[in-house]
């Protein structure tokens, strides 16, 4: 329970910090959870309670929390070069290195890399990219970006526009021009009686449709996650890549890989388009890129909108946009290391092998009367609460189902994430089979328990 004392950690951070993506009653009841350390998957709190945080911090801290290599190349670059811009034709040398280790494990034969601070900026910025090369090939009025129902691309104004989140209208967005699709989810949205094959060409009709209606001309790209991760985990219906790529080829439209969260490594392949078999045009890349050490993002060009762009800003003399820490030194010296970590170290092998472990614990897990659906892609997943199975009916808003089954993980030391009735895990790469064991238990527990109070 929350702690009352006003000099206590809660208080002071309720004094003065402010809470994003918060259940604001679960502050008022049980206090915010304040951290000081962590030791591989583990993170302790300032009363020295241990947690297994089954979401990897927020999908990143792939290589554990305290991996000696990743500190030690921080602190090396600190002492070489601790900070720089790249503006004005000046860049630090571990940028150019990065780079050029982005475009060769990247599914491009060539590219370009452009650094943000985060997955959010690397959107907004790719936005901003494609908008730039329209208008300077003459066509201004190419603008438009879809992206699906529950896809998240992030928080920046036009980030938040392109994620299909309800929650957004609270800030008056969608942007004009940002138009969202179908959500391929087969178990929520496919119709009595329709196969998953015949509900992904329903999906696809359905984009052409909205592509024909808004007029191709006026669009610029779709925006997709290989695997929607804020949405709830959920993997595309069967097919669904395949289907929509011609149709987005047919209208020149650019389909691009949102991977701040699949890629490298999350779904088993280094990036989530493999894992489904299809090529972008440009690929968002974030979270996993520095293992969750420093912040960064990245738009990775494949060679057609990297020329494009090229000659746009050739155009023009510039592209005009960046950041103060775009490529920022120490960044990418951390990046450098945690993709070695991540291909060399046996991460994305242990993501391969811990897999088949992982999926037949959500599935043991969806025996359970109160799971409707298991669904995980690699070493990302989520269960389904439902009232009732056979119907696919939710719980009531009242309920609060999956915050009071977080809730109880916590107090049962497991970190894991409420994500509208489904309750999301996406385990560290370092996580070994004892302690997958340890995650399933203590969810079990914490899923006996409060279907138990509130059934």
């Amino acid at each position: 329970m929350r702690d009352e004392n006003l000099n206590s950690w809660e208080a002071r951070a309720d004094a003065h910090s402010m809470y994003g993506f918060t259940d604001l009653p679960t502050i008022e009841n049980r206090g915010a959870t304040i951290l000081t350390h962590g030791d591989g998957p583990y993170v302790y709190d300032v009363h020295g309670k241990k947690y297994l945080d089954g979401n990897s911090g927020l999908w990143n801290m792939v290589a554990g929390f305290n991996h000696k290599g990743l500190a030690e190349a921080a602190k090396a670059q600190y002492d070489r070069f601790p900070g720089y811009h790249a503006f004005f034709g000046r860049m630090s040398d571990q940028t150019v290195i990065l780079s050029e280790k982005l475009i060769e494990v990247s599914p491009f034969e060539s590219g370009k890399v452009f650094y943000t601070n985060s997955g959010s900026e690397a959107n907004d910025t790719l936005v901003k990219m494609l908008w730039f090369m329209n208008k300077a090939e003459g066509n201004p009025q190419k603008r438009k970006i879809i992206t699906r129902i529950n896809g998240y691309h992030g928080v920046t104004a036009v980030s938040a526009s392109m994620t299909a989140k309800p929650y957004n209208e609270v800030f008056g967005l969608p942007l004009d021009g940002f138009i969202h699709t179908d959500c391929p989810h087969y178990w929520r949205f496919g119709q009595d009686g329709e196969s998953e094959s015949d509900f992904t060409l329903r999906l696809a009709r359905n984009l052409e449709a909205l592509i024909v209606s808004e007029g191709p001309e006026t669009i610029a790209a779709l925006v997709a996650e290989p695997v929607m991760g804020a949405g709830g985990v959920i993997p595309p219906s069967k097919g669904y890549f395949q289907a929509i790529h011609p149709i987005l080829k047919k209208y020149n439209i650019a389909l691009i890989a949102d991977e701040v969260i699949c890629g490298f490594g999350r779904t088993g392949p280094i990036w989530g388009c493999q894992a489904y078999d299809f090529m972008p045009d440009a690929i968002i890349s974030s979270k996993n890129l520095t293992a969750g050490y420093f912040p960064m993002g990245a738009v990775i060009l494949g060679p057609n909108l990297a020329n494009k762009i090229q000659m746009a800003a050739e155009s023009v003399e510039e592209f005009p946009h960046g950041f103060t820490a775009s490529g920022h030194p120490v960044g990418c010296a951390i990046a450098l290391k945690a993709i070695n970590v991540i291909l060399n170290e046996g991460l994305i092998e242990n993501v391969q092998a811990l897999t088949p472990k992982f999926e037949q614990g959500l599935a043991e897990l969806a025996k359970n009367p109160y799971i409707g659906e298991a669904r995980s892609k690699g070493l990302m997943g989520a269960l389904e609460a439902v009232m009732d199975k056979d119907t696919k009916t939710p719980f009531g808003p009242e309920a609060n189902v999956s915050e009071k089954i977080a809730n109880t993980c916590s107090d049962f030391g497991l970190i894991c994430r409420p994500l509208g009735q489904a309750i999301v895990l996406c385990p560290a790469f370092v996580m070994t089979e004892g302690q997958m064991n340890e995650m399933f238990e203590k969810l079990t527990q914490a899923l006996t328990k409060v279907f138990s109070e509130i059934t």
